[in-house]
């Protein structure tokens, strides 16, 4: 596609620093056996299974994701077979008949042995396939060992255990200026330090970085609560993180796992994908156990310690990036909730769309909280096409004004069933809406598209997108999106503008779980309460019961 330049250019010329801004997360669930959530045993487990990933993947014998309009008639064995044995050129009509689509892979190289590197203006990405190490940081520290061998194969799992079990003994302070921070920056200072990094010494161990398979990233503190766990995985320290590399692998000291990801390679459904594979492998073929023996092997020739070579500019630029970072994570709250008065069953039974539902109780939300309607963003993937990315579905309509306001305004006015009709509305446009988008009927990056094409010619851009209303639709005050994984505990990201929530949000069979993201001048927290109070009503009004405002 055409389009997947200028989005991939959106995303790499903008000069705000990464974390934060696009960088989001996905923690793991805990392995189910507990003694296995040991940081040592878990990480190189997860190591091993990330590496056999990769191997598979580049093998070419990953099976492409399918995305279902009509689970029901299409998630067959049959069809998979079929579908396995029609020539490539082709299987998509047989996929088409039943309404399946294989996804898009093209993202999915990205994942290893790459990076976003800083440049004046644009930042490239970067990839590496032929290097064989990984990076681990560990307080601050940065150590590469190789975890495939010169015939292309695997190290043994217990030597990547040895390597890690050494890694994680070592007593080395953390640095005075930890370079981590570097990559917390805005873009474009962080371009010149980087030439500056190069000029001073620094290029082969930099090309490391790059180059490594990814970020093992190993904390030395548990984690207190889910509040935590989101600081966590979103930001951490900044000392212990590489934001630059597709994906950070972070591990605290008590075995709690997640993913930091940078987005301008890719999207949450390639991570995803990733990060269900590799909590199945891990926690059903787990390469190591907690009687396991790490290999006697000498880890200190395995193992080696970047050294940077820092000048004062350097120095300075550090102490800089650090005291901007802890700035920036000193005025975000994140804030979270579990309902537990209902879930997808009780919906689908009241055949209503639990994403409606849920999007509907932010609307709710937001009313009783400011009194207005706002623009608002929800992610749906388009990956069942070539190249496809993402396109928005927006989910603040006509609809969820005319049903919030009756909930949030005067419920009495109303009958029950009366607001049982505007909930059922709302859904059936919810689903429409979503189905426009994952089949690229939505009108977001068709606009975008139109824009591009518009300044590349470099006339005067059209007055529509010099409008108000064109630049107030793409300020998101909500910016929204949901995941439901066997294997995702609980995923985020910050808010997209400063006046914005970043709400992360799943509703699983009998809960709703949602966490929001929020700087000074907005309350995510009452936020939260308003969008529990608007999950009752809604339930209530469902099950045929009275509310009251």
């Amino acid at each position: 596609s055409t389009f997947s330049g200028p989005w991939f250019d959106m995303y790499l010329t903008a000069r705000e620093p990464v974390v934060l801004n696009f960088n989001a997360f996905m923690s793991f669930n805990p392995d189910p056996k507990s003694e296995y959530n040991d940081q040592l045993i878990r990480a190189t487990n997860m190591t091993v299974s990330a590496v056999r990933f990769m191997k598979t993947f580049r093998a070419g014998y990953l099976e492409p994701e399918v995305f279902h309009l009509n689970p029901e008639k299409s998630d067959t064995e049959i069809l998979k077979k079929i579908i396995r044995f029609v020539p490539s050129s082709i299987s998509w009509f047989g996929a088409y008949m039943v309404n399946a689509y294989p996804l898009d892979m093209s993202q999915y190289f990205r994942l290893f042995n790459s990076t976003r590197v800083p440049k004046l203006n644009r930042d490239e990405l970067y990839t590496d396939e032929n290097a064989k190490h990984l990076l681990v940081l560990r307080n601050g520290n940065f150590y590469i060992l190789d975890v495939i061998d010169r015939d292309g194969n695997m190290l043994k799992p217990s030597e990547i255990q040895a390597h890690l079990k050494y890694i994680l003994s070592d007593n080395s302070p953390a640095p005075a200026f930890p370079l981590g921070y570097l990559s917390s920056e805005n873009r474009d200072t962080w371009a010149l330090l980087r030439k500056n990094l190069l000029d001073n010494g620094n290029e082969e161990a930099l090309q490391k970085v790059d180059s490594a398979v990814f970020c093992l990233s190993l904390d030395d503190f548990p984690v207190k609560d889910f509040v935590h766990l989101s600081h966590t995985m979103l930001h951490g320290d900044g000392a212990n993180r590489w934001y630059d590399k597709s994906f950070n692998l972070i591990i605290t000291k008590d075995g709690t796992a997640g993913i930091n990801f940078e987005h301008s390679w890719g999207d949450g459904v390639a991570v995803l994908r990733f990060q269900n594979e590799v909590f199945k492998d891990s926690t059903k073929a787990p390469a190591v156990s907690p009687q396991s023996q790490p290999a006697s092997v000498d880890s200190s020739r395995a193992v080696q310690k970047l050294d940077f070579k820092l000048n004062d500019a350097l120095k300075a630029g550090i102490t800089k990036a650090k005291q901007k970072f802890d700035a920036s994570v000193e005025s975000l709250s994140l804030n979270l909730i579990q309902f537990h008065k209902g879930g997808k069953e009780l919906l689908k039974q009241k055949k209503v769309s639990p994403d409606a539902v849920a999007q509907l109780a932010f609307q709710m939300a937001f009313l009783r909280q400011y009194n207005q309607t706002v623009a608002t963003y929800e992610s749906c993937s388009t990956a069942a096409f070539k190249h496809g990315r993402t396109e928005t579905i927006r989910p603040a309509s006509i609809h969820t004004k005319k049903c919030s306001e009756a909930f949030v305004r005067d419920p009495s006015k109303h009958s029950t069933e009366e607001l049982q009709k505007l909930i059922e509305e709302c859904s059936k446009y919810h689903g429409r809406l979503t189905k426009e988008a994952a089949m690229g009927q939505g009108f977001d990056r068709h606009l975008f598209g139109l824009r591009y094409l518009a300044s590349s010619k470099g006339a005067a851009l059209p007055d529509f997108y010099q409008d108000q209303a064109y630049a107030q639709l793409n300020h998101n005050i909500i910016s929204t999106s949901t995941l439901v994984s066997p294997s995702v505990q609980l995923g985020g990201f910050g808010p997209v503008v400063s006046d914005g929530f970043g709400v992360g949000y799943q509703v699983q069979d009998d809960w709703i779980g949602c966490n929001v993201s929020s700087y000074p001048t907005r309350n995510g927290k009452e936020f939260l309460q308003c969008v529990h109070k608007s999950l009752e009503d809604i339930f209530n009004v469902l099950k045929g019961k009275k509310i009251s405002s």
